[in-house]
């Protein structure tokens, strides 16, 4: 037995917590049956799962891949926002995006069917870095690194302090342990810097420039590439 939003995320269909939205929108159904309760539990061997009208199987191969994300590109299996990141990868491979990187960012994303990596990356408790390349507006002054080193108050709700290293007077390298949606641009927004450029560039131990792939491109990888 297991909750159906993990079973969701091991079959590949989405993230857990992109599961879980699923769920309460209505559109999992087990066993003929609409359910909207995020602790239902299911039998895997014997119940019917089906979403978007498609039973739904768990996958024994776990797959992994490294996308090198161009601008313009959502980090979403639905691609009613934009051109979703999936159109990217050929086939018809039950994968999706782990985490976010805005359509105006880009660089290194992981597309997986293992649930239980996507969570590990996902959860600020494990721990796992993310590392971003930033270019500004104007020149960064020592303040402003100490601010973001700190940490602040974004939409009422406190984040913890970031990693800063100065490249040069316009450009940062960022790291974060945690990551609410478009914190970078938003922390550096409240101390009146405009994101000129952010890219991710490592993501765990993963590092985009070991990978030796272009905008658009992608490549296999293994789970001990990542963590």
């Amino acid at each position: 037995m297991m909750r159906l939003q993990k079973f969701l995320a091991m079959a590949g269909v989405a993230s857990r917590r992109k599961s879980e939205e699923l769920i309460l929108q209505g559109k999992i159904k087990v066993n003929g049956d609409v359910m909207r309760e995020l602790g239902t539990q299911i039998d895997e061997t014997k119940d019917k799962i089906e979403y978007d009208g498609k039973i739904i199987k768990t996958q024994d191969e776990k797959i992994y891949i490294a996308l090198n994300k161009p601008i313009n590109y959502i980090s979403s299996t639905i691609g009613w926002q934009g051109k979703s990141v999936l159109e990217l990868i050929p086939g018809n491979q039950r994968i999706y995006p782990v985490g976010r990187l805005d359509k105006d960012s880009r660089g290194l994303i992981i597309l997986t069917n293992d649930g239980d990596l996507a969570y590990e990356l996902t959860q600020a408790k494990f721990q796992h870095e993310k590392e971003y390349e930033v270019d500004i507006n104007k020149a960064f002054v020592s303040a402003a690194k100490k601010a973001l080193e700190k940490g602040m108050e974004i939409d009422g709700k406190a984040v913890r302090g970031i990693g800063v290293k100065i490249l040069n007077n316009k450009k940062l390298r960022l790291t974060l342990k945690e990551g609410i949606n478009r914190q970078i641009r938003k922390m550096l927004g409240i101390l009146g810097y405009d994101v000129l450029d952010l890219k991710r560039v490592r993501i765990a131990k993963l590092k985009l420039d070991d990978l030796n792939i272009k905008d658009g491109q992608w490549k296999k990888i293994r789970k001990e590439d990542i963590i």
